[in-house]
Formats: C-alpha cells, sequence, structure tokens
C-alpha cells in the first residue's frame, strides 16, 4: 500500500498528501474497504454517502475491483442531484452511481434523488424520512473547484442548516465546472438549480473519505486549510470533523504553505 508523502492535522481534519492521484485514489480505496469490513463485522447492515464527479471515478473503480466488501448489507445514498435531469441522462448523477457502482456491486439498496420528479418539495420530504431512518457510517466525497461540498455553493452552504436535504440554485462558478469537465456542452445547458444534502448531514457520517486530487483544485483547497472557517469555502467545515481525512496529491497541494513537524 502507497504511504503518504506527507501526513499532518489542519485543526481536527486528518490530511494526507500523495506523489499522485493513483498513489492517493489507491490508500483511500484500501482505508474504505478496511473500514467497511470492520463496520459490518460490528453490525449487520451499512449506510453509504456517495459523491460523483471526475475526483471519484478512478477511486470508486479501485475500491469495487478491491474485492472483499459484502455491498448486499450496505444501503447506498448519493450527496446531490440536478433538478429537471431524468436518470438516463449523460450528466446524470443517477445514471452515473447506477452504472458505475449499483450494477457492479448489487447494494442492498441504492436510494436515488428523483432528480425529473415533478414534485420537488415533495422529493425532499421522501429523501430526508429515508435518510433519517438510520444513521451514515461513511461519506465518500469530493471538493468543488468553488470550495463546495456536495452543491453546497458559497452563496447557499450553512453550517447550521435545519435540513437534511434542499434545493439550491448553483453559482457560476460550479455550473462553469461541470462545463470543463465536460458533462454539458455550455453553460446554458447546466441546469440552474439542484437538490444537496445539507453541510450537517454531511458532517454526522461516522467517517468522511475526502478526496481532492488535480492541480485545478489547488486554490480551493488552500482556502480550505489555510484561510478562516467560512461559508465562503465550504468545505473549510471539515476542519472541524474528526473523523474526516483530506486526501490530496502534489498537484492539489501545491498552493499550500503549511510545513508540517
Amino acid at each position: 500500500m502507497p504511504t503518504p508523502k506527507k501526513s499532518f492535522r489542519v485543526d481536527d481534519l486528518q490530511v494526507q498528501i500523495y506523489n499522485s492521484e493513483a498513489e492517493l485514489v489507491q490508500y483511500a480505496a484500501e482505508i474504505v474497504k478496511t473500514y467497511l469490513q470492520q463496520t459490518l463485522q460490528q453490525k449487520d447492515s451499512a449506510a453509504v454517502l456517495l459523491a460523483t464527479g471526475n475526483s471519484q471515478i478512478k477511486f470508486l473503480d479501485v475500491l469495487i475491483g478491491l474485492g472483499g466488501v459484502d455491498w448486499s448489507k450496505i444501503t447506498l445514498f448519493h450527496l446531490d442531484e440536478y433538478l429537471g435531469i431524468a436518470a438516463d441522462h449523460a450528466a446524470s448523477f443517477r445514471r452515473y452511481l447506477r452504472e458505475r457502482v449499483e450494477q457492479r456491486v448489487c447494494p442492498r439498496e441504492f436510494h436515488y434523488i428523483q432528480g425529473d420528479t415533478m414534485q420537488p418539495l415533495a422529493e425532499c420530504d421522501r429523501y430526508t424520512k429515508l435518510l433519517q431512518a438510520q444513521s451514515i457510517d461513511l461519506c465518500c466525497l469530493g471538493v468543488g473547484e468553488n470550495g463546495h461540498l456536495a452543491f453546497n455553493d458559497p452563496g447557499v452552504a450553512d453550517f447550521n442548516d435545519s435540513s437534511v436535504i434542499k434545493l439550491v440554485k448553483l453559482d457560476q462558478a460550479n455550473r462553469q465546472q461541470q462545463v470543463k469537465q465536460g458533462h454539458f456542452a455550455n453553460l446554458e445547458s447546466v441546469p440552474q438549480y439542484a437538490f444537496t444534502l445539507t453541510i450537517p448531514v454531511i458532517c454526522s457520517a461516522k467517517k468522511i473519505i475526502c478526496l481532492a486530487p488535480e492541480k485545478r483544485k489547488a486554490k480551493a483547497i488552500q482556502k480550505m486549510l489555510q484561510d478562516h472557517l467560512t461559508t465562503e469555502c465550504p468545505a473549510s467545515v471539515l476542519r472541524k470533523q474528526p473523523q474526516a481525512t483530506l486526501f490530496l496529491d502534489v498537484d492539489s497541494a501545491s498552493l499550500l504553505s503549511i510545513h508540517p513537524v
């Protein structure tokens, strides 16, 4: 198993830096595999929140390829979905997770946010009840280029949110990121609204694995770890989560001035 180039804490958050994205992904997948095995030894089921995006693709592929996890005992949820996107749309997070995870591992259940619902507020209520039916054992997520977690953008993130899931308007930086990553042809085709699980729900997970490789994340990581804790960089809230680990590669960590002992 690869070892981190550097390992240190920023407030309560464990941070690990690897020489490459490949090393980062391998180590994170091994940790998640072991954690899920231990969780299922202690109880007969587990609940996991999964993210999408380019940072998760290799991680999910390696995790599934490792084997050794009894997915038939695991209930899966996802963090966010566009409003108005059909389940078979190329950019749908439901499609992403159905093809990359559900069809490969056959979990106990995969509860999807129905992005194309005709009653979005009722969908929020439905998903809230599903999430509240059990504790969350694990959350796997990434950090957006604007510092968002899920679709909690700087303009809508609330560290003390009373909701479990909510409808939000996406900021332009977030929408532009979706275009740059090839999920949509142009900015006009990116939905303006989306469902997102809130910051407190993400932070309620018993273990949090956050992957943020690549140079394009460097400014967000610098702000996340070296500026004040603020909703202007929603990911900074992870610095208050001792159960969280942030996985970086040398590119995403390139702007950090932290010199761990």
